[in-house]
């Protein structure tokens, strides 16, 4: 089970019971992903390396969120799918995209 409870609709998500927080806004950043995905794994070094807290959540362990990703990406399941408090995503991001997200 996942750290967080992912509670989906239409138009928001709503995750409950973390901790995690990014710096900047205090509000949370939420990273669907797989162990397997060499896109997710790249993602999560670049966050972790740049201090971003993040709520990691595994799709293959979570049906809830799996639906979510396909739902936010037109019926595919693309990870990283990386959702910003702000409402923004990001879906398989480069360095380079994330690098201007987070203004580094």
């Amino acid at each position: 089970m996942s750290q967080a409870i992912v509670l989906h609709t239409c138009q928001e998500l709503i995750v409950s019971e973390s901790t995690i927080q990014t710096p900047q806004t205090g509000e949370k950043v939420v990273m669907y992903a797989t162990t397997w995905c060499g896109d997710c794994r790249m993602a999560k070094r670049w966050l972790d390396s740049h201090g971003i807290a993040y709520d990691y959540i595994n799709i293959e362990e979570d049906d809830a969120a799996a639906e979510y990703v396909v739902k936010v990406n037109n019926g595919a399941r693309s990870v990283p799918t990386i959702v910003f408090p702000d409402g923004s995503v990001l879906v398989e991001p480069s360095a380079r995209e994330l690098a201007a997200k987070f203004s580094v």
